[in-house]
């Protein structure tokens, strides 16, 4: 470990920095110490410049741009609209119908304020790190705490019987006490800071949107940033996080986006990569699952629209991303790990019937992610026009150190098509 981290830390003494060898170092993952992995990742993401002696202007530059869209987004509108709730027909109050007005906005955003709130909550249930009290709070009139209990009004059914009598019909569900757990005023867990980014995100782009899954491509990406041990960064894992979460999303967001499903973008074009790569590397595991009906979307989707978030334990899940976001690529290596996790159960999913298969995709139940990593980039070496990825060429994709990831041995049945129909395929 010592060794990998003066590795990156030779890197990060240049200026610029050399960001083929960075990569090449991030694919075969970064050190758990220290900085490097933040660091790392707001390099990869295109946060940071390769220039570190400019790195601190533009720090301060985009931290403070994000404390104008928190005072744009979330305080000014709050303030306005109270100051428009003025007594008389011409001003704006919450039973305006005018759907232009800022009330009626107000509800709208509400009802995506609390799908995020729902969501966020539930962000990686196995660790603890969500839930605590993050150590740089926001101000709390930039908290959405308590937008959200009080954003819904409850309504109730009622119902005049035979004999005039009005009874109540039906009464909205409320939450659990334990769903609405916080923590004292003036504190904010790190799941709230989440919130906050989403919400931010959403409002700056109308287009796109919230879209349930979108917290789960947050949550890496700001527990890396928010645990770093370097108060300095971590002090600033807010904003940085939102611009890192930014960037991958700009790379992503035909995923999230209905209308682009059919195009080759989408997710639908992705999922025909994955099949079509899948059947290249292990044509009688793909004939199977054909044969059992178990189809891409029960599985695939989850994998590629989430990047592997819900698959592995966040320790693990974090060295995948050190390979992907490294690929140059981008992405077109989550393809291979995808097929690697297929391929090393195949034996499995050769012998089960359709629900144990579903059963094993949903669940996966291989824990060694070195070993999954080291078949990827072997499938990932094998297809031609990667051939020079081993040799480290620039415009590849990073090149892996004998042993850097493991070994593994192919299995019978595996990677038995020709170069040839790789390149027809066209993956």
């Amino acid at each position: 470990m010592e060794m990998r981290a003066a590795i990156f830390e030779n890197i990060f003494s240049k200026n610029p920095l050399d960001l083929h060898r960075l990569r090449n170092e991030a694919f075969n993952g970064c050190p758990e110490c220290g900085s490097h992995r933040a660091v790392t990742w707001r390099l990869l993401l295109g946060y940071l410049d390769p220039r570190p002696a400019e790195w601190p202007a533009h720090l301060a530059k985009m931290r403070s741009l994000y404390d104008q869209y928190v005072e744009e987004v979330i305080l000014q509108p709050d303030e306005e609209r109270q100051g428009a709730s003025v007594e008389g027909s011409g001003g704006d109050h919450p039973l305006n119908l005018n759907p232009n007005s800022q009330w009626a906005k107000h509800f709208e955003d509400n009802e995506t304020l609390q799908q995020i709130d729902k969501d966020c909550r539930r962000l990686c249930p196995d660790l603890n790190f969500f839930q605590q009290a993050s150590r740089w709070p926001r101000r709390r009139q930039a908290s959405l705490r308590h937008r959200v209990e009080t954003g819904l009004l409850e309504a109730q059914t009622f119902g005049r019987s035979q004999f005039g009598v009005n009874t109540l019909l039906a009464r909205p569900a409320r939450r659990r006490n334990s769903d609405m757990f916080r923590l004292p005023e003036g504190q904010e867990a790190h799941w709230e800071v989440c919130e906050r980014l989403l919400f931010l995100y959403t409002k700056l782009n109308p287009g796109q949107g919230y879209v349930q899954g979108m917290n789960e491509v947050l949550g890496p990406i700001y527990y890396v940033l928010a645990s770093d041990p370097n108060p300095d960064w971590a002090a600033h894992a807010e904003p940085d996080a939102f611009f890192c979460f930014t960037s991958l999303m700009s790379e992503i967001r035909d995923h999230f986006i209905k209308e682009l499903d059919s195009s080759q973008s989408g997710i639908q074009g992705r999922m025909r990569q994955f099949q079509a790569r899948l059947r290249l590397l292990d044509l009688p595991l793909h004939s199977r699952l054909t044969q059992l009906g178990l189809k891409s979307e029960f599985y695939a989707f989850r994998y590629l629209t989430l990047l592997l978030s819900q698959e592995f334990r966040l320790p693990d899940l974090l060295r995948v991303w050190d390979s992907l976001l490294a690929d140059p690529q981008r992405f077109n290596f989550l393809l291979d790990v995808c097929c690697a996790m297929l391929v090393l159960i195949r034996d499995q999913l050769l012998a089960a019937d359709f629900s144990d298969c579903m059963r094993l995709v949903q669940n996966y139940p291989y824990a060694d992610v070195r070993q999954i990593l080291a078949k990827a980039h072997e499938f990932y070496t094998r297809r031609p026009h990667n051939a020079a990825s081993a040799s480290g060429a620039p415009s590849s994709a990073p090149g892996r150190p004998a042993g850097a990831l493991g070994s593994f041995d192919s299995q019978d049945g595996a990677v038995d098509a020709e170069d040839s129909t790789a390149s027809e395929a066209g993956i």
